[in-house]
Order: structure tokens, then C-alpha cells, then sequence
């Protein structure tokens, strides 16, 4: 089948899937620039194949990420000061306070650091939904994308695919300005923020592998007439980014100032479709569940953040009964591990009603199959990319398992991506490739050494700030 074609690479795989179906055993033919140009289960004649013992899954698409948070991962868990509860709103003012702290050299230290480990853990795509537009005193740099500069560096450092994400974000809440600790986050008005999107639009021009978003940061930090003018102002092919419904405050607040809950409002007053990705959306009734998905958008799970600061529970088995889509990201990046994600949705639902295997709803569905196709494909439209995985004329962006891990080695075909979701954690990965080239193997990305010294330099640096 090979014979006719020029090829620069050619890998075997003790399996590969696609999305739609294994490949068992998987010859996969690369160019140059690491495209695929062909996936088979039979070698060609006399053609030598590097031999590479794992089973091959599309890389993770992490649809949600607040780079700079990295730095706090881990740090806020401990009740504050004559405090005898924590919330997200108190965990919220700890993440200000960094917030208001990083320089863009810091960010790229960070971001680096943080994306070189996505990709240890399978990720090679991130939507980065960038806020800290401003430096310290809330002035805008000479060059208004300086900091969404600093992260498409980290991304080229580690090889990582970055869809930049500019988010308008103009005031403190419906009925407050901004903060001294938000000053950085603002946009005066809505050609404030559309400049800001043509200057990254500029910046991301300049490599091959990043794309841009565009990104409203919540309902109380844009007035319903400022949200509406970008949406309609804005590229109308890029992918559409929004908080929404994470917090039963924010629930309150916004019945009292629109008059409707968060989703309800959306979907009676902007054009939801299928290049919305509500982030969250954790409190939505039945109603507004059955609505969202009619409509073709998208809702980012974070499982882990969401965990992490208490939010709630998704309403997965109404939303995905309904048809909905959904992918997942890392948020806070309290947790880096993709099936990890997916098995806390999972559990979380699974301990919600009182059943097992929460993202099927007939005899014989897979539940690993059905969370990895729900992640994969729509993690890839969050970040802009919508063409078939692995496909013809597509990069090579896998993540690769381990085929001699017990568990996955004895699992049959039908329930191997289960075995994955449910049991792997990153020790089961031999690595992640991006353009078909190794950025992470053998649990180090290519860079690690460098990256680790330059992050744990600017942590130090952060820690020691008065």
C-alpha cells in the first residue's frame, strides 16, 4: 500500500486508535514536517519500521487553562486567617495576590514549566484563557499583548499547540468597578479588547502551531450590551470562551440583575451555537441543560478544579441524555492528569446517583470509549482544531501508552480504552509526540532540566516578593 509513497518515518504500534476504530498491529507513515500520510495494519514490503511497544490514542486537548495559577497549585490548602471555612470566593482573593505579582518573564517561566508537564501527561494542545493583560499598577504594556507574548513563547519552548484566548474582563461585578487586585485583568470598553485580540491575532500569525480565541470572562465582568458588541464584532469563525454558572452566588447575583439564570440568559440573548464553549456550568436546572445542548455548544469540565474548590456537580447525564458535547481542561491545574479528569466527572456522578458507568446509556456502551471520543473530539474544536485526529494529512499528536502495562496488555480491544481511563496514570505513559517527534518520554520532557531551573528561580523569586 506504501510502495508509491515518499516517506520520512515509519512506526509501528502494537495499536492505534483513532477515535472511530483500532488499528492492531499500526504502521504509521510520516513526511517530513510529521504529517501523517498513511495509517495501516500491514507493513510494506522491505520497508524497516522502528518498533515502538505502546498503543496510540489522539493527545489530549486541554480546553481550559489559567497558566499563571500553576504557581499556586497545591498552596491554598489551608483555611485562612481567623477564618473556620474556605470557599472558592476566599480561595479567589490568594489567587489575586498572585496574580498581581507575576512579570511577563514569570509568566514564561511558569506557562513553560506548566505545558511542558501537560505534555508529559498527554496533552499537546491547550486553550489558554488569558486575563492578566496589564503590569503591576494595572497599566497597559507598550505592546498590549506582552504577556500573551510570554505564553506563545513557553508553547514554543515545549513544543505544545496554544490557542490564546484574550478575555474581556472590564469590571468587578454587576453592581461594583474592579478592584485594586483586578486592575490588571481590564478592558476599557469593547475596541479596547478588539484591539487587544488584532494584536494577538499578529502574534500568533508568527508561528505555525498557535491559534487565537476570543474569550468574555464571566456575565458580572462584561455588561450584557459591551458582551453582545464583541460577539458580534469579533471573527465569527473562532471559537467562543465564556465562565459561566460555577457558583451558586453568581447564580443569585445574576437573577438579580438579568432576571434570569446564567444559561437561560445566554441562550435567549446571544447567538449559542456550536462555537461556544461555556466554561463550567456547573448549576445549570434541567431546563437550561436540555436547552445548551439543542443548540450544538460546548461545556468545559475542569473535574479536578472544580473538586478542588468545592463548586458542585455538572449535570452530565441530562446535558450528555440531551445530546451535549463536552471536553475537559485543567483550570487552577490542580490536577495535570487527563483520564484522572475523566474519572472524577465519572465518580462524581457515579456518587451523585447512587450507579455505576454514568457516561453510557445503553446495553453494551464502553464507558472509557465514550469519555475519551467526548474529550478528544470536542477539546479539539475549544482549541480551534477540527479536523479528524490521526487522520490523512493531519500532525502526528498522540499520547502514547505503555502495550506491556499488564492491565492494558490483557484487556480485550473492546474494553482497552476503559483499562486506560480508569486505571493509567502518567507512569503508564511512554510519551507524547507533537509534528511526529518525542517532546516527552520516559516521563521527562525534552527540556525538563532547563525548564524545571528557570521555574523553580521564578517561584523562588514569587515566594520572596514582600
Amino acid at each position: 500500500m506504501l510502495k508509491n509513497i515518499s516517506f520520512h518515518k515509519l512506526l509501528r504500534f502494537d495499536g492505534l486508535w483513532d477515535t472511530q476504530r483500532w488499528f492492531e498491529p499500526a504502521f504509521v507513515a510520516l513526511d517530513a514536517q510529521g504529517r501523517v500520510l498513511s495509517v495501516t495494519e500491514t507493513a510494506p514490503d522491505h520497508t524497516p519500521a522502528e518498533n515502538i511497544k505502546g498503543y496510540v490514542l489522539p493527545g489530549h486537548h486541554n480546553a481550559h487553562s489559567h497558566a499563571f495559577q500553576y504557581a499556586m497549585a497545591g498552596l491554598a490548602e489551608r483555611l485562612p486567617p481567623h477564618s473556620a471555612s474556605d470557599d472558592f470566593w476566599s480561595w479567589r482573593e490568594t489567587m489575586y495576590n498572585l496574580a498581581g505579582a507575576v512579570s511577563p518573564e514569570q509568566m514564561e517561566d511558569i506557562a513553560a514549566m506548566l505545558y511542558a508537564e501537560m505534555i508529559r501527561h498527554g496533552y499537546t494542545a491547550v486553550a489558554e484563557f488569558h486575563y492578566l493583560h496589564h503590569d503591576k499598577d494595572g497599566q497597559p504594556y507598550a505592546e498590549k499583548a506582552t504577556m500573551g507574548q510570554a505564553l506563545l513563547r513557553a508553547a514554543q519552548k515545549t513544543g505544545i499547540k496554544l490557542t490564546l484566548i484574550p478575555i474581556f474582563y472590564q469590571r468587578g461585578g454587576f453592581d461594583r468597578p474592579a478592584s485594586p487586585l483586578q486592575q490588571r485583568f481590564l478592558s476599557q470598553d469593547p475596541d479596547d479588547y478588539l484591539d487587544l485580540l488584532e494584536q494577538s491575532h499578529a502574534l500568533i500569525a508568527t508561528s505555525p502551531h498557535a491559534k487565537l480565541g476570543v474569550g468574555i470572562h464571566s456575565l458580572r465582568a462584561a455588561s450584557p450590551e459591551h458582551l453582545q458588541a464583541i460577539l458580534r464584532q469579533a471573527p465569527p469563525h473562532l471559537p467562543r470562551h465564556i465562565h459561566v454558572a460555577e457558583q451558586q452566588k453568581e447564580i443569585q447575583e445574576v437573577l438579580q440583575h438579568l432576571g434570569q439564570r446564567p444559561v437561560a440568559w445566554m441562550l435567549q440573548h446571544l447567538p449559542i451555537d456550536e462555537r461556544f464553549h461555556l466554561v463550567h456550568a456547573t448549576h445549570m436546572d434541567h431546563e437550561e441543560a436540555q436547552m445548551l445542548a439543542k443548540t450544538g455548544a460546548h461545556v468545559v469540565l475542569c473535574p479536578s478544579t472544580e473538586g478542588n474548590l468545592g463548586d458542585g456537580f455538572f449535570a452530565l447525564r441530562e446535558f450528555m441524555q440531551a445530546g451535549g458535547r463536552w471536553s475537559i481542561g485543567t483550570d487552577s491545574h490542580i490536577g495535570l492528569q487527563p483520564c484522572e479528569e475523566l474519572r472524577w466527572l465519572d465518580y462524581g456522578q457515579r456518587l451523585r446517583h447512587e450507579k455505576r458507568n454514568m457516561y453510557c446509556f445503553q446495553s453494551g456502551d464502553e464507558s472509557g470509549e465514550i469519555a475519551l471520543r467526548q474529550a478528544i473530539l470536542h477539546g479539539r474544536a475549544a482549541t480551534g482544531h477540527h479536523e479528524t485526529p490521526l487522520s490523512v494529512g493531519q500532525p502526528f499528536d498522540a499520547v502514547i501508552y505503555n502495550a506491556r502495562m499488564p492491565l492494558f496488555a490483557m484487556a480485550p480491544p473492546t474494553q482497552r480504552l476503559s483499562a486506560i481511563v480508569y486505571t493509567a496514570d502518567v507512569s503508564s505513559i511512554l510519551g507524547t509526540m507533537i509534528n511526529g517527534r518525542w517532546c516527552a518520554k520516559d516521563q521527562q520532557h525534552l527540556h525538563q532540566d532547563a525548564l524545571y531551573e528557570a521555574f523553580s528561580r521564578t517561584l523562588q523569586a514569587l515566594r520572596d516578593t514582600p
